[in-house]
């Protein structure tokens, strides 16, 4: 398998937790979104939405978002199940999942950062406030599932989930934005745990061979 990745990337970060929680060998490749790269004729051949991650299969087949690519790990190799196959149990976790891909990454995701600063000139402070607002409502939501289904030390017991792979990007890119997570104790604790496991320790932004500091 081949995935073409950008360290600092939050959607590329969960596939990364999946693919190692899963014990899958593949072949790194970088692309900096930074400076564009995703925009070059070539990769949006590859993945017209001009974005990462990109996971190309050993048949040569290529699927370019996060949370369907977790899903085609789950149905295609062995290792620990990411969306349980019980119902209530698979819906909660793609209620929380989602929670996290579909109502706060999207707002606070690069390309949109990038058009709030360089298309509608808000200032740096603005876009601190924005990313900070959005943090605040999404994070708020995510407690409050975990308060009611939630069971730890993992987001839904003792086996990590797709939850799990969404929650740990999310938390750290917000610290990075400087975000004060301290009203998300349960969030906070989920993600201290995870940073614990080996999985997660070799998904890190750091770890990964285009990481530059």
């Amino acid at each position: 398998m081949q995935l073409y990745s950008f360290f600092n990337s939050s959607t590329s970060y969960r596939v990364r937790i999946a693919l190692a929680l899963k014990e899958v060998a593949y072949d790194y490749r970088g692309v900096n979104i930074r400076s564009g790269e995703q925009r070059q004729a070539g990769y949006v051949e590859l993945n017209p939405a001009k974005g990462v991650p990109v996971l190309v299969s050993d048949d040569g087949g290529s699927l370019t978002q996060s949370m369907a690519i977790v899903q085609y790990l789950d149905d295609t190799l062995g290792g620990p199940r990411l969306i349980p196959n019980q119902p209530l149990q698979k819906a909660r976790v793609l209620e929380l999942a989602n929670a996290i891909a579909c109502d706060m990454h999207p707002v606070n995701n690069l390309k949109v950062l990038g058009y709030l600063t360089n298309n509608l000139g808000i200032s740096e402070e603005q876009k601190k406030t924005w990313y900070a607002h959005w943090v605040a409502e999404g994070f708020s939501a995510v407690e409050a599932l975990l308060e009611r289904y939630g069971s730890q030390p993992y987001c839904f017991g003792d086996q990590p989930t797709l939850a799990d792979c969404c929650l740990v990007p999310q938390v750290a890119n917000a610290l990075r934005m400087g975000c004060d997570l301290s009203p998300y104790p349960r969030v906070m604790s989920i993600y201290e745990h995870c940073r614990t496991q080996p999985a997660f320790i070799q998904a890190e932004p750091a770890r990964q061979p285009d990481y530059v500091d």
